[in-house]
């Protein structure tokens, strides 16, 4: 499958479970001192995240182009170390900034890989944050246990700074495995 026809597959499947499509920010922030280049999915809802601006949906995805040359996200030392880093890449994103259930979150990401990109069930592994019960908790009732990879917050913990918004995740490209 090339890589157009899963954007437009991640496209389609979150508009129909009612997310909002937003577009992509420009990759060189003027708005924001604090970066030089855009260096997540997440960036431009910083200030939604921070409380400054008001969200207009609830539920949102993006496509973003990022570069992670320096500071907190910076990937160029391992280049060619790992086979998943990277300094420029797209980010395939989706954002619920009310009511999040994190039940409803992993089964859209389960449905998305088996249903809308057929994957192999079986041969699926995600990552949890070692602390994060609940997320393990709801990934045991769907796959089996040996497929579930615990990690520490080095690895499976997003922040956007030393505070403000951060949480576990079920994301960690260091123990990521492919069969």
């Amino acid at each position: 499958m090339k890589t157009e026809e899963i954007k437009k597959k991640f496209l389609n499947f979150f508009k129909k479970n009612n997310y909002k499509e937003f577009k992509q920010s420009p990759i060189i922030i003027e708005t924001d001192k604090s970066l030089l280049f855009t260096n997540s999915g997440m960036v431009q809802f910083k200030n939604i995240f921070l409380g400054i601006e008001k969200y207009i949906y609830k539920k949102v995805i993006t496509i973003q182009q990022c570069i992670r040359l320096g500071g907190k996200h910076n990937d160029l030392e391992n280049i060619g170390k790992t086979p998943h880093h990277n300094t420029s890449f797209e980010m395939l994103g989706n954002f619920v900034f009310e009511d999040l259930c994190k039940e409803d979150a992993i089964d859209l990401a389960l449905n998305f890989l088996i249903k809308e990109l057929n994957l192999d069930k079986n041969k699926i592994y995600v990552t949890v944050n070692k602390n994060d019960e609940d997320s393990f908790k709801i990934w045991l009732k769907k796959i089996k246990k040996e497929k579930i990879i615990f990690s520490d917050d080095e690895t499976n913990f997003w922040q956007m700074a030393e505070k403000g918004p951060c949480g576990y995740c079920t994301e960690d490209r260091k123990s990521t495995r492919l069969n």
